[in-house]
């Protein structure tokens, strides 16, 4: 009874403890954000027409609606309450952005067409033109799958017998301190002569950018393994095979997750060069054939979903190192 009592007096007048508790004002203040953007999307004339407005308001009156629920509902999330608070800010800077972006564009022509589009262009290029994005996805996909994946098995092997050869390490890692630096776009010129079609020298491109830092990584992660594992390991009567596979391996794995993730941000970079080696399909020929037309906003749609590809193969990569080296969790090296 105190309690309610020293709330109401404290804040000049009564409120319930419950409901104080439960409002989480962020939501609202990104629903108002999103309407706002929305007012400004209807309400305010284009200067040049570009299609998918309205559908683009409704969108922006659907999520403010959804805010304001999570607004007053959020406390019934369960685990997933954290994660939505932690994302209000860059929800209120979505809305802002958004309303901003409206106006510098379609509204008062600050940005003008075709060099810049307003985000309901961008809509109408997804609405309009999804099946060929859709099939330009599916193309990448392939590519860039056997490309990086391939890419990285070879990384692999070389490393770990850099890391643990001598004599491999000498012949070979000048060579490949050769080979890293120079740009993989580079030996387009070599993939037309060396394979016999432009897709085995696009995924070669793709493979040869994410398996060099892959290569260099867990060499380094296998050079850098204690030597009193292997002593500890040899005292138990363990072989080179066990030595390898179940001591050195094992202990470069964060040096190796390193190099995954560059390798994956590099086979991107070069993803898009590799698909204008004659292409039909792909990210990297839609950007291509986009741009010849001057359809920038096609390019910005395109640039959109390749970087929310990549975020979430990033995302999926940091998942499966959490999960492989979750024995590291609570270790401290001093």
């Amino acid at each position: 009874m105190s309690t309610v009592t020293e709330t109401g007096a404290a804040g000049g007048g009564y409120a319930p403890p419950a409901l104080a508790q439960s409002l989480w004002w962020p939501g609202l203040w990104a629903a108002a954000t999103w309407l706002t953007a929305a007012g400004i999307t209807l309400g305010l004339p284009d200067i040049i027409p570009w299609g998918s407005r309205d559908i683009f308001a409704g969108l922006l009156v659907a999520g403010a609606a959804i805010f304001v629920l999570l607004a007053f509902g959020i406390d019934r999330l369960g685990r997933s309450r954290d994660a939505v608070a932690y994302y209000g800010p860059w929800m209120i800077a979505l809305g802002v952005w958004f309303a901003l972006w409206e106006l510098v564009t379609a509204k008062l022509g600050w940005l003008p067409k075709p060099f810049f589009s307003p985000p309901h262009g961008l809509l109408h290029v997804y609405i309009v033109d999804w099946e060929r994005i859709a099939i330009c996805i599916a193309y990448t996909a392939r590519l860039w799958t056997l490309g990086f994946f391939s890419g990285i098995a070879v990384g692999f092997v070389i490393g770990v017998g850099l890391g643990w050869s001598r004599g491999f390490s000498y012949w070979g890692m000048p060579l490949l301190k050769l080979i890293g630096p120079v740009p993989a776009s580079a030996w387009i010129p070599a993939t037309f002569f060396l394979f016999p079609s432009t897709f085995q020298a696009s995924i070669f491109l793709v493979a040869l950018a994410s398996g060099i830092p892959v290569a260099i990584l867990t060499a380094s992660g296998v050079n850098q393994v204690n030597r009193a594992y292997y002593d500890v390991a040899r005292t138990l009567g363990a072989d080179s095979r066990f030595l390898v596979l179940r001591v050195a391996i094992p202990a470069a794995l964060p040096n190796v997750f390193v190099g995954l993730f560059m390798g994956l941000y590099y086979s991107f970079a070069v993803l898009v060069v590799a698909e204008m080696l004659g292409a039909k399909y792909g990210l990297g020929w839609y950007l291509q054939f986009q741009t010849a037309y001057s359809a920038y906003a096609n390019v910005y749609a395109m640039l959109i979903i390749m970087a929310l590809l990549c975020s979430g193969l990033v995302k999926l990569l940091f998942v499966v190192r959490d999960r492989v080296l979750a024995w590291q969790k609570g270790v401290v090296q001093w």
